[in-house]
């Protein structure tokens, strides 16, 4: 094996996300033996928590890894495509971020988005690869040399063989006709002598066609048995797709070339599903983890467990309907047919936790806004509760979400999340209710 297919390497950029570094699966070794670049966001490297695994991956990983971040209009991109597959609900900041560098990357090195998808419905990809200036000059100057060709062959004159062919034939009619004209003008006298020549002629014309048979009878089993011969020369001298490659290479007096190694030119790692759906979905390049690749693309909708009804808001926590928060993502499916489908689980069951204890009564409050010491329950996980969506506690969380987005990062007085150790949940959506742990004994 030779030193440049030894050191070749199956993909040259490629985006690292969280899950992978963490498990650390693929190892470090492997990743620097199958890429030439990697790449990875800064927050993903300030999401390792674990000071041991920090450490790992600050010491094998992070001296070979080139930290960038994607520009806004790759991010816009994987929003909204996100948004069409139903994934946008339950992708964070940096998985979007991560998606986006990886977006970002294909287009580089490819050249632009042609190889990828603009809508999760789209069949065929967006265009065609762009084909290089020496390509597209070899091209031209062969159709000039082909418009040349035409034009020397339609000002060649050719004979026509038919027009001597048909001379030919005239001529001889006209002499077998001055023949049967001469023999009617005979006299009548010399019909015995005229009985005498035919007699002899029809010997000599049987004796002339027995000859003929023979003689085509043997040229006819010379043809056959050439064309056996030929047949049993050739058989093994046919041309196949199997062998073409062959045959043209014998015909050059060149040896077939070696397979072409492909390279991936940009691709993302991560073990996300939600990350893997809107990848392949794009036919963004995907390396994914022993065992943790999805084989199934799917679309998703909100359906409510209360009243049945399917809405394709993904950020709505509550029923456009009902008015409760009883709204499950569920997989659906649009056949050829133009036909909806939803994919529910067999043997669902409706989580009821946090349903035995009714919720506290509500507390008044104080003129220096201190609750009495046993007010909203044990722990206090009754106090401040979102049961509906026209609270004025929802009303009042969503404004302090819109708020924290629109934090200015120039700002003196701002200080970022992983400073003061705020952390989001996924999607950043408000808790309605007691929340997933209600017997927790942390206060929410």
């Amino acid at each position: 094996m030779s030193s440049d297919a030894a050191a070749h390497k199956p993909i040259h950029s490629l985006v690292l996300d969280t899950g992978p570094l963490i498990k650390n699966d693929p190892p470090a070794n492997t990743l620097r033996a199958k890429a030439e670049q990697l790449y990875t966001l800064p927050c993903i490297i300030s999401e390792i928590r674990d000071a041991a695994t920090r450490a790992r991956v600050e010491t094998t990983l992070l001296p070979f890894i080139t930290l960038r971040s994607p520009n806004t209009e790759s991010i816009k991109v994987i929003r909204d495509f996100a948004r069409r597959t139903g994934d946008l609900a339950v992708l964070s900041k940096p998985d979007i971020d991560v998606l986006a560098l990886g977006y970002e990357l294909e287009c580089e090195r490819n050249g632009g988005d042609w190889r990828l998808r603009k809508t999760p419905g789209q069949k065929g990809l967006n265009g065609k690869p762009n084909k290089p200036a020496e390509v597209e000059k070899t091209e031209t100057e062969t159709e000039k040399v082909e418009e040349t060709l035409e034009k020397a062959v339609d000002n060649l004159t050719i004979e026509n063989p038919v027009e001597q062919a048909t001379v030919g034939e005239s001529s001889q009619a006209t002499e077998a006709k001055d023949t049967v004209a001469e023999t009617v003008a005979e006299p009548e006298s010399k019909d015995e002598s005229t009985e005498v020549t035919a007699t002899n002629t029809t010997e000599d014309t049987a004796t002339a066609e027995t000859q003929a048979g023979e003689k085509a009878d043997e040229t006819i089993e010379t043809v056959e048995e050439a064309s056996d011969g030929d047949a049993s020369d050739d058989e093994g001298g046919w041309i196949t797709p199997s062998n073409l490659k062959k045959h043209q290479a014998a015909d050059t007096g060149a040896t077939p070339s070696a397979p072409v190694q492909k390279t991936l030119q940009a691709a993302v790692l991560t073990s996300d599903y939600a990350m893997q759906n809107v990848a392949l979905r794009m036919n963004l390049n995907l390396v994914a983890p022993s065992l943790a690749r999805i084989t199934h693309l799917k679309n998703w909708v909100l359906r409510c467990h209360g009243c049945f009804k399917i809405t394709k808001e993904m950020n709505k926590q509550f029923c456009p309907s009902c008015g409760q928060p009883t709204l499950n993502r569920v997989s659906c499916s649009t056949d050829e047919h133009g036909n909806f489908k939803i994919h529910l689980k067999k043997n669902f069951q409706w989580n009821n936790r946090g349903n035995v204890y009714s919720v506290p009564k509500p507390v008044h409050g104080s003129a220096n806004g201190r609750l009495p010491k046993n007010a909203g329950g044990k722990n206090g996980w009754g106090n401040n509760l979102i049961l509906a969506e026209d609270q004025k506690e929802f009303t009042r969380a969503g404004e302090e979400q819109r708020r924290q987005r629109k934090k200015d990062i120039m700002d003196q007085d701002y200080l970022p999340d992983l400073l003061t150790g705020h952390r989001a949940g996924g999607g950043q959506k408000i808790r309605v209710g007691a929340g997933r742990n209600v017997n927790s004994k942390k206060k929410h």
